[in-house]
């Protein structure tokens, strides 16, 4: 299926981009923003990711920056060639469901980010939906950074307003964009962890109150799901993190490791949370199970004290149900009403044996 697309990018690579004569490139309904900064400052007048582009570059300053949403193949191709990207991570980029990830190809970084957003719900059940994920990627240049984001979640336009309230922190270049994306996306683990934390002491409460025995053990199994797919999304990250905060790479100056190190301080923190949510829900269920066994037990003991008391009535009408001639008082002038009375004052202390004992 990408092998029209490994064409398309091969022969970008092929041909060198002319700057001065560049063919248009199909960008289409993808793009969300292509925008032009300058020191840190926005610049007015970009119609297009080619014209963006040649401005930077024939101005020696700045960089540019295209945001996509969920690009097609050919929109992708043209801006491979156009910025030439590598074929295997335009792959990537097309395709979503990556690991998160960060991967080099000559000067362009390429990084992999899974988005987390918390679904609201107003009671937790067995098929409830607690964490929804999507992806984002961003390529990141010399003088350009392209942030592709799948899914209806993880949207830039506040990393966006947020960069160009601070420009002084803009003007240190592409980095400081991957560095806003990158604390965008661990803020927002964070913040689903600590909603998490909710739908934890719900079955937390629920499993540990009187009733908690016969609760619905699915409850406790869909938040561990659900707590795997967060996982799932935050755990991958420590290694790029840590790889952009400690490894010298062109595109990211030095003054921004510190940056990520901070990021990768806030992505521990929620990958701890994580951590102890998972073995506190262990524990919850097991609980839990203890709860159905002591249930299951308590309801077992009664079983077999009723079974007790009804065993000795039983044994006396069996025995006198054999219907010999020649049985013991069976001739008696009230020998029925002795034997009825006998039964229910042996049930009676049999009964109250049990009860003194908290079988009944």
């Amino acid at each position: 299926m990408f092998s029209s697309l490994r064409r398309a990018v091969r022969i970008g690579y092929r041909r060198a981009v002319d700057l001065s004569h560049p063919a248009r490139s199909p960008l289409g309904s993808a793009v969300v923003n292509c925008v032009v900064y300058r020191d840190g400052v926005r610049q007015d007048g970009c119609a297009d990711a080619e014209e963006a582009l040649r401005r930077v570059r024939k101005a020696g300053d700045g960089f540019v920056w295209i945001g996509l949403h969920e690009p097609s193949q050919e929109e992708l191709a043209g801006l491979a060639a156009l910025f030439g990207l590598h074929p295997l991570a335009v792959e990537d980029a097309v395709n979503a469901h990556q690991r998160p990830k960060v991967e080099r190809y000559d000067e362009t970084l390429f990084a992999v980010f899974k988005t987390v957003r918390y679904v609201e719900h107003e009671e937790l059940t067995a098929t409830s939906e607690v964490v929804e994920t999507g992806e984002l990627m961003a390529f990141t240049g010399a003088d350009f950074v392209i942030t592709i984001r799948h899914g209806g979640q993880g949207t830039l336009g506040p990393v966006r307003e947020a960069l160009e309230a601070a420009p002084d922190q803009l003007a240190k270049g592409p980095a400081a964009v991957l560095h806003a994306v990158a604390d965008h996306v661990v803020d927002d683990y964070v913040a689903v962890t600590d909603a998490v934390q909710s739908d934890m002491d719900a079955v937390e409460t629920a499993v540990f109150s009187e009733n908690g025995a016969s609760g619905d053990a699915g409850r406790i199994y869909q938040l561990k799901r659900e707590l795997l797919e967060l996982r799932r999304a935050v755990a991958p990250l420590a290694r790029p993190l840590q790889l952009l905060a400690t490894q010298p790479i062109p595109v990211i100056p030095p003054e921004i490791r510190a940056y990520f190190r901070d990021v990768a301080d806030h992505l521990a923190r929620a990958t701890e949370q994580i951590n102890s949510y998972d073995s506190l829900l262990d524990s919850i269920l097991q609980a839990h199970l203890a709860q159905v066994t002591v249930a299951q037990n308590e309801d077992m003991r009664k079983i077999t004290a009723w079974a007790a008391i009804v065993a000795f009535p039983t044994m006396v009408c069996g025995v006198y149900g054999m219907n010999f001639d020649h049985m013991p008082e069976l001739h008696w002038r009230f020998g029925y009403e002795i034997v009825l009375a006998v039964m229910a004052l042996a049930c009676y202390a049999i009964h109250r044996g049990f009860r003194r004992n908290g079988w009944l």
